[in-house]
């Protein structure tokens, strides 16, 4: 793989890229230059036609749109890394980190920049986590979750039949909660940035305004979202620039809404998303369209600083998110459990392999639904002993080497002795490090949103449990922990995680892929840790999911061997097969050249690596 040598563009652009004219735009953004210096290969500068130059750079971004992901999947870098969903957001986050700004403050970077080129889940509508490790190996983490409006309940959901409305759920107005984004990003970089937040913001309001080259991965995302969801407004329209069609690979969207919400945000921090215009711009949608947000509800959201789930696994520090994600809690009692069997001894990828880690994951995911919710509704939840090593192993006493065991929907404690999120991982060149997922609930949220905004509303309230004291085989929960109340935060599966080794950061990951994602997460850093893999291996490699109910374990279908698959059904699995499980990005420590290796999931289009 070719490392990226300039951070100032992604390494398939180094001979095709004019010079830089703005150090916080990237280079594709310069469209509107009427002169551009372009570099020739024997160094000597001239002046072009700026038509030529568009055109040319548009060809070569079409030709990277489809190579990037081969191509720059995994990147080195000596001092620093990012590592996203999409490359012009990694870009923008080693632009602030070449100009003096931390991990912080690239991470708060990087998240704008991704509200406007991943908009399936990058966001200022929906919430999520961050994990933060300084140069002292301290770790803290940041919780901006969403929350349930003022006036939600616990049967909000449930018709007059007693049935839960599923549509009502996930697809209606009433399916939004609070959005924490901009809230968190902002108490993150109150607490530990370096550069103005002006400065941070500003590159995604240029993005926004003067537009980005339509890549084909985000022209076939929008095909498709504006086809399922034609009767919402707002996506009917998103991608079409004015026009009559969705804006076509190669040429230019812009989001002028988007670009004057985000210079509220730039100009007034975290007031400028929770009072004033887009606070009042936000209650108006909801009440005319049936919605629970407030004004009141806006302005009495805030995001959270708690100290971060520690585990230990085969001499490395894993360091994780605290409820309300159920993410570090699940991870560290799994890796604890893997530890114990000593899971390196067994074959990568042998039916042995897979079996015990779906028994594993369903023993983890029996405490998830049994006990986990937002701390501060249940501050009884057992999150120590589930953390515990004890713990561990009394959930696998009974495992059978031979047989898989059978999820029961009325017994949690039985073993006993799309969706659509995205992550990024940064590490600037002093060793802070950060781990940070954030959602929309599903791939472009509820599809909603207010015109005038120009962003998509998250349907986060679906993570609540829906129906008090029901728990059926098909995977619907009924715990109290996780039950609708006013001002609670949903459960959650996200888990961006910093896995550290003698106090540095050695491992930086995380996924989208709602409740798949503590797995998925789980098994890459088996693969790095047990298989010895190379960051981009272990993002590649087969991936694996049970979450206890349904009772059914899901394997990417292209990575598992017709005789596993058989050797699995013999044991008693019932399997089902998906294209892909997640969409990890990650950053991997080699202490012998003392060098940051970046790397992007394949699954992911338009997303990349960019270091230094």
């Amino acid at each position: 793989m070719p490392t990226c040598l300039n951070a100032s563009t992604p390494p398939c652009l180094h001979a095709y890229m004019p010079t830089r004219l703005h150090a916080s735009t990237p280079p594709c953004l310069n469209f509107e230059k009427k002169n551009v210096s372009l570099m020739s290969k024997f160094n000597m500068k001239f002046r072009i036609n700026t038509t030529r130059v568009i055109a040319r750079v548009k060809r070569v971004l079409l030709v990277c749109s489809c190579l990037c992901t081969s191509l720059c999947a995994q990147v080195d870098g000596k001092q620093c890394m990012v590592v996203s969903s999409n490359i012009l957001a990694s870009q923008i986050g080693v632009d602030i980190l070449k100009k003096g700004g931390n991990a912080i403050d690239a991470s708060v970077a990087t998240a704008f920049a991704l509200a406007v080129t991943h908009p399936e889940a990058g966001n200022i509508g929906g919430g999520g986590f961050l994990v933060f490790m300084n140069d002292k190996g301290d770790v803290s983490t940041i919780d901006f979750r969403e929350k349930a409006p003022l006036a939600a309940h616990s049967r909000m959901f449930i018709d007059r039949d007693g049935k839960v409305m599923e549509d009502e759920l996930h697809k209606s107005v009433r399916a939004i909660g609070v959005p924490g984004t901009v809230a968190g990003l902002y108490l993150a970089h109150s607490k530990y940035g370096k550069l103005p937040w002006k400065e941070l913001v500003q590159p995604a309001v240029n993005l926004a305004k003067n537009g980005f080259v339509m890549s084909w991965g985000l022209y076939k995302a929008a095909v498709k979202i504006v086809k399922q969801r034609s009767a919402v407004p707002l996506m009917r329209n998103y991608f079409k620039n004015g026009k009559d069609e969705i804006t076509k690979p190669g040429d230019i969207w812009k989001q002028p809404a988007l670009a004057k919400t985000l210079e509220h945000i730039r100009d007034k921090g975290h007031d400028g998303f929770y009072s004033g215009p887009v606070a009042e711009e936000i209650a108006k949608f909801m009440e005319w369209n049936g919605g629970l947000i407030t004004v009141k509800d806006l302005q009495k959201y805030s995001a959270i600083e708690r100290p971060a789930i520690h585990g230990s696994y085969r001499g490395y520090d894993v360091y994780s998110m605290p409820p309300p994600s159920s993410g570090g809690v699940g991870l560290v009692g799994m890796l604890h459990m893997a530890e114990i069997l000593r899971i390196d001894t067994i074959a990568f990828n042998s039916a042995s392999y897979i079996h015990l880690l779906a028994e594993i994951m369903r023993r983890s995911y029996a405490d998830r639904a049994a006990y986990l919710g937002d701390p501060d509704f249940n501050p009884d939840m057992p999150v120590e002993k589930l953390i515990s090593k004890s713990h561990a192993k009394s959930r696998i006493q009974n495992i059978d080497l031979d047989k898989a065991s059978v999820s029961d929907s009325a017994k949690f404690d039985q073993f006993d002795g799309g969706d659509n999120t995205t992550h990024f991982s940064v590490v600037d060149k002093d060793g802070n490090a950060v781990s940070l997922t954030y959602t929309l609930e599903y791939s472009y949220g509820s599809g909603m949103g207010s015109e005038k905004l120009g962003f998509i509303f998250n349907n986060e309230m679906g993570d609540f449990n829906p129906e008090p004291g029901v728990t059926k085989t098909t995977g619907q929960i009924g715990t109290r922990a996780n039950l609708i109340a006013p001002e609670k935060r949903m459960l959650s599966s996200m888990t961006p995680t910093i896995v550290a080794k003698d106090g540095k950061p050695y491992l930086i990951i995380g996924s989208p892929g709602g409740r798949t994602i503590i797995n998925t997460v789980f098994q890459s850093i088996i693969g790095v840790i047990d298989y010895k893999m190379s960051m981009g291996q272990a993002i590649e490699s087969l991936k694996i999911h049970h979450q206890w109910l349904p009772d059914i374990l899901v394997y990417e279908k292209h990575l598992m061997s017709p005789d596993t698959k058989a050797i699995l059904e013999s044991k008693g699995h019932r399997l089902r097969a998906v294209d892909n499980l997640g969409s990890l990005m990650g950053i991997l420590y080699d202490p012998v050249f003392q060098l940051y290796t970046g790397a992007s999931d394949s699954s992911s289009p338009d997303g990349g690596a960019v270091g230094y």
